[in-house]
């Protein structure tokens, strides 16, 4: 099943992708039309799903990548991984982590999986990121028991704008990647059932056409599992939360010379099996004016 955001409401999209039910009214008023209130009745919203009549040939509407939101626009907790592969910790100059590097990214960053990205500085770089939507309260989980806590996973960036992030004397990460923009999802969440190797998925990242990322979520020090099992031991995770698992090498910052974004430049990221995203990158009005204080 693949579930998405439309106008701030959540639909159903067909098995060949072109187009979408209302869940609000297919279901006549059970779910929906809040994509939380979805997520916090997942189990009973899946089994429905599974079962009621949905008559994509008759009554869908056409799917258009650029009227669809975040998966989960306003979940209650974002968690973000850093140096969550083996590669990236690498090119960073950074032993491999012993426990999951975790910071936040903030809501207002979010947005759907095609648009322009504002480019607030001369410095942000790209990070590929598959994401993960969780479907029930999960606290204390095993990760051999963490798969069945997820609603199901989507494609995500990690926009940074490093000059921010890395300012010292303590780094901004939350801040630094919580612009405007700089957390677009999507295009739609995919359930784990139909995910054949959910952990095992290539991940890639181009910019103007080339090729900056290419790895799989097999390189992922800690899995989803292991990340859920480890953060679920500090809190609970709630339904609609969102996990940023972390980003593999090929990042603009670490290359010699650094390279970021541009006007113009065209961002595309994609995750096979489930999706992709598309930016435009368009100067915003002061970019270049950030004033940072160490």
């Amino acid at each position: 099943m693949r579930i998405a955001t439309r106008h701030g409401r959540s639909v159903l999209v067909s098995p060949d992708a072109a187009s979408l039910i209302d869940v609000a009214e297919a279901s006549r008023g059970r779910f929906g039309p809040e994509p939380r209130s979805v997520y916090d009745a997942w189990n009973e919203f899946v089994d429905w799903a599974q079962h009621a009549p949905i008559g994509f040939a008759a009554k869908g509407i056409p799917l258009l990548l650029a009227e669809l939101g975040a998966p989960s626009p306003d979940p209650r907790q974002v968690f973000a991984i850093g140096l969550n592969y083996r590669d990236h910790a690498d090119e960073s100059g950074f032993d491999h982590p012993t426990s999951p590097p975790t910071f936040t990214k903030f809501v207002s960053s979010f947005t759907g999986p095609v648009g322009e990205l504002s480019l607030p500085t001369a410095t942000v770089d790209w990070e590929a990121e598959l994401v993960v939507v969780m479907g029930r309260r999960a606290e204390r989980v095993t990760a051999d028991e963490a798969w069945s806590y997820v609603a199901g996973v989507t494609v995500g960036q990690d926009y940074s704008e490093r000059t921010l992030q890395l300012a010292g004397p303590a780094p901004q990460f939350s801040l630094g990647k919580s612009f405007p923009g700089f957390a677009p999802q999507g295009p739609w969440l995919v359930t784990p059932d139909e995910v054949a190797e959910p952990d095992d998925l290539p991940i890639e990242c181009r910019v103007n056409g080339e090729t900056m990322q290419r790895s799989s979520t097999r390189q992922l020090i800690f899995s989803v599992p292991h990340l859920l099992e480890h953060l679920s031991a500090a809190l609970p995770l709630m339904p609609g939360d969102v996990v940023f698992t972390g980003t593999p090498a090929g990042i603009g910052g670490a290359r010699k010379p650094a390279r970021f974004l541009r006007e113009g430049d065209v961002v595309e990221t994609s995750i096979g099996g489930i999706g992709g995203l598309r930016q435009v990158c368009v100067d915003a009005a002061g970019a270049g004016d950030l004033q940072v204080t160490a």
